[in-house]
């Protein structure tokens, strides 16, 4: 059994393997395998990268929950940390991380205008409804445990032994089907590595600010559902164009 307090590494160690062993079946899912079994063209990924602005903007409004609801000045001093390198400047860009987006999606004639007006997949807005619940309507540790999992999904270390995590996947299949290399895709580029620091940035305070592991853990389960049912619309979407 988990513990729920105490900060010692081995419970570091127990959170961290609880949620990994989430994030690694979430990945191996039917509805990963079948978003990253499609072939990419560029309508295709037209579809992707802007349902995927829509995806990180949803992200933006949870972590802003979380800051809200948070009552631990440590955990939010943290939450803040991670949003200004998301939203403000980090070594990766001086106009956040939305703007990465923006210019990798430049590459398929992709314009400003077209992340303005894009509409989500109606499996993109009950995620992201679904997401927005668990952040703002929840206990505050119950959503960053949920945003963690979440996160977690782009974060190679531990998910090398399956191809890396979700950015690094995305950013190898265009690199075969169009032949693009790292540097002109900037957000797969960066994520494929910033995720790592922001996915450390909670873990060693988990035990010591969480004092129902599992009612956390149900959370991430309920998270990462959405994020397949997220990639499975994106699949059904892209299969219906050339």
């Amino acid at each position: 059994m988990m513990k729920d307090s105490g900060d010692k590494p081995g419970e570091i160690r127990e959170w961290e393997d609880a949620i990994v062993k989430r994030v690694h079946a979430t990945m191996a899912s039917a509805e990963m395998e079948r978003y990253f079994d499609v072939t990419m063209t560029t309508k295709r990924a037209r579809v992707a990268l802007l349902q995927l602005s829509l995806f990180v903007s949803c992200r933006r409004d949870c972590w802003a929950n979380l800051i809200a609801n948070c009552d631990a000045l440590q955990i939010r001093q943290r939450l803040m940390e991670h949003e200004y390198d998301e939203l403000v400047e980090d070594e990766y860009s001086s106009k956040g991380h939305y703007d990465l987006l923006v210019r990798q999606g430049e590459l398929i004639g992709l314009t400003v205008d077209d992340f303005a007006k894009v509409q989500p997949l109606r499996t993109s807005m009950a995620t992201f409804y679904g997401w927005k619940w668990i952040a703002r309507e929840g206990v505050w540790q119950n959503g960053l445990v949920a945003m963690m999992a979440t996160e977690w999904v782009n974060d190679d270390r531990r998910l090398m032994d399956q191809g890396g995590g979700l950015s690094r996947r995305d950013g190898l299949r265009w690199m075969h089907d169009f032949g693009y290399k790292w540097d002109e895709m900037p957000n797969f580029a960066t994520h494929a590595v910033a995720d790592e620091k922001h996915g450390d940035l909670f873990l060693p305070l988990l035990s010591r600010y969480i004092a129902d592991p599992q009612s956390a853990l149900k959370a991430a389960d309920e998270a990462l559902e959405l994020f397949k049912l997220y990639h499975l619309g994106v699949a059904e979407a892209m299969e219906k164009l050339a």
